[in-house]
């Protein structure tokens, strides 16, 4: 069925990219039903969906249970009385659907396609974790460098940031090709839902810009989400010691982790 296909198809591009979706599959259709068994509907976060299992009131509560399933993180079975007393309709059948979450465990945005920022997406997919880029260097923001991105934004990281959708699950790395730019990309990144705002930066530099920004009312110090200079202090110097570290990093907050070495866990 190519309607299927092209619903598995979407599927899969949102999970690489991080995009949360529950997929709705009628798994039984008795008497009659506006759609029949197998048939499929891929519901997202805002509501929007793609595919169908029937419309009118049964899509409308398949999209209010998807809605539901996605927040509470669980999977769940509904049945559908297709009836005047059921759920106001006529067909007088009845539809079982089971309902698949698929919710991304988090994303990175990273603020700088330079040496640094392809060496952390590089780490970032060994790891899994799925990854936009933003850099307004066209020769650096592109496939070559950032092959298995969600997306990649050819403008002023900063302003990419602000019209992404950056969500609680999104952790943002900062590591532009200069200290203003990361400036901007650190005061952009806190008026958003970010989970975890990482910036670049030594022990000199870090408390230059943070002084900048105090001075236009901007506290990064009292923000627990900003970690600067980023990463765990495994005393790596190169591009891809840095983004080793800073993946650590976030997977240690993701997990809430130690950090310790694991031969010393009792």
């Amino acid at each position: 069925m190519k309607e299927n296909n092209d619903v598995f198809r979407i599927l899969s591009e949102s999970i690489r990219n991080g995009r949360d979706v529950a997929l709705a599959t009628i798994i039984s259709a008795e008497g009659s039903t506006p759609r029949e068994t197998g048939a499929k509907m891929l519901v997202f976060e805002d509501g929007s969906i793609q595919g169908t299992v029937g419309g009118g009131k049964l899509e409308a509560l398949c999209i209010k249970n998807a809605l539901s399933a996605m927040e509470s993180g669980q999977n769940r079975k509904v049945t559908f009385e297709l009836t005047e007393k059921g759920i106001g309709m006529a067909c007088a059948g009845k539809t079982e659907v089971f309902i698949e979450v698929y919710l991304s465990r988090l994303k990175l945005f990273i603020c700088g396609a330079g040496h640094v920022g392809q060496k952390i997406a590089a780490a970032a997919t060994v790891a899994g974790i799925p990854y936009s880029v933003a850099d307004e260097r066209e020769e650096f923001a592109c496939r070559d460098h950032f092959p298995q991105a969600s997306r990649i934004h050819v403008e002023q990281p900063d302003h990419a940031l602000t019209a992404a959708r950056v969500d609680d699950k999104t952790y943002v790395v900062i590591v532009t090709r200069g200290h203003m730019l990361d400036k901007e990309c650190l005061a952009a990144a806190m008026e958003t839902k970010a989970a975890y705002i990482g910036m670049i930066g030594s022990r000199s530099k870090v408390p230059t810009i943070f002084k900048l920004l105090n001075k236009k009312g901007i506290h990064p110090e009292k923000d627990p989400r900003v970690y600067s200079p980023i990463g765990l202090d495994t005393g790596g110097k190169t591009p891809g010691e840095i983004s080793v570290s800073v993946i650590a990093e976030i997977l240690k907050l993701r997990h809430q982790a130690t950090g310790n070495h694991l031969s010393l866990r009792k």
